[in-house]
């Protein structure tokens, strides 16, 4: 199933991952708007788009003629935005698929 979100917040996404897996750890400045553009082939301003909303609450620094850089706490309030996020949105409506499914959390374990 294909993601039909704008493609700045997928971009948002993906970097939130990065930054919560360690991929861009704390401290570590992320990679140009014109770098991260090129690579994703997206335009710029989506991906300028997509860092705002990273500086807006406040899990990166800017530095003037640098670039940006992960603050120190971001992992963290990232994984608690994301695991309430999914706890809130997520998880009931997989619930209730699997309850539709007739599929018990002892078979899903199962598969694990």
């Amino acid at each position: 199933m294909a993601d039909s979100r704008p493609v700045y917040l997928r971009l948002r996404d993906q970097i939130a991952a990065a930054i919560i897996d360690g991929t861009y750890a704390e401290g570590d400045m992320l990679p140009s708007v014109r770098a991260l553009a090129a690579e994703q082939g997206a335009n710029p301003l989506t991906v300028a788009k997509a860092y705002q909303q990273f500086q807006t609450d406040g899990l990166v620094r800017v530095q003037r003629g640098v670039g940006m850089f992960v603050r120190e706490g971001a992992a963290a309030h990232l994984r608690a935005a994301e695991r309430t996020q999914f706890l809130e949105d997520e998880w009931p409506q997989i619930r209730e698929r699997m309850a539709r499914l007739g599929i018990q959390l002892a078979d899903v374990l199962d598969e694990a």
